[in-house]
């Protein structure tokens, strides 16, 4: 059973993800706002996030959460952790406000605080890793709120639309690792 995990200054709370958000998490994923911030800017589909479930999900690689609202229960969005990798005790972090009333809000940096104290408390994890386009300014500032620090820029990394693109690379470390490790 997972532990609750709130914020209420900010007022959401997390949730697993289950498959009754795939249609709301296409839709949100599809947005340009959404999509033009992430390194994988296909298109989603139904079929996909199925599979992502079905292959990623459930087999312990990813763990996915929706971002809700405390007051209404409305979903707002999402964060996951991805590519868990035991032997090392890391994952990669992921997050996207698909609401659009809920951005610039600060619920960005408060669901990532959220993960990374799940994260560490919950999967026993060391460190969670990201990797932001540099050019996301905002989205950089957030992580470094939550508690990531920028270790490396890596540059033209990706190429997206025929263009090379600078990746910035930032991780949280648990405080208390030497207590949490297996």
């Amino acid at each position: 059973m997972m532990r609750e995990y709130r914020d209420e200054k900010t007022g959401i709370c997390l949730r697993l993800m289950t498959a009754q958000d795939t249609d709301l998490i296409v839709a949100w994923r599809n947005q340009d706002a959404v999509r033009k911030n992430f390194i994988y800017q296909e298109l989603f589909t139904r079929e996909g996030h199925e599979s992502w479930i079905r292959d990623k999900v459930e087999t312990g690689q990813v763990v996915q959460m929706i971002i809700c609202d405390t007051a209404t229960g409305r979903p707002l969005g999402s964060v996951y952790i991805r590519d868990i990798d035991r032997e090392h005790n890391k994952a990669e972090y992921g997050i996207f406000i698909g609401e659009e009333d809920a951005r610039g809000r600060g619920i960005g940096t408060a669901a990532a605080r959220l993960m990374l104290r799940y994260c560490f408390e919950e999967e026993r994890l060391h460190r969670i890793y990201l990797r932001a386009l540099a050019t996301n300014l905002q989205a950089i500032r957030s992580y470094e709120k939550a508690g990531f620090v920028r270790e490396g820029l890596l540059r033209d990394d990706v190429r997206i639309d025929g263009q090379y693109r600078d990746i910035q690379w930032m991780a949280a470390v648990s405080r208390e690792s030497n207590t949490l490790q297996q």
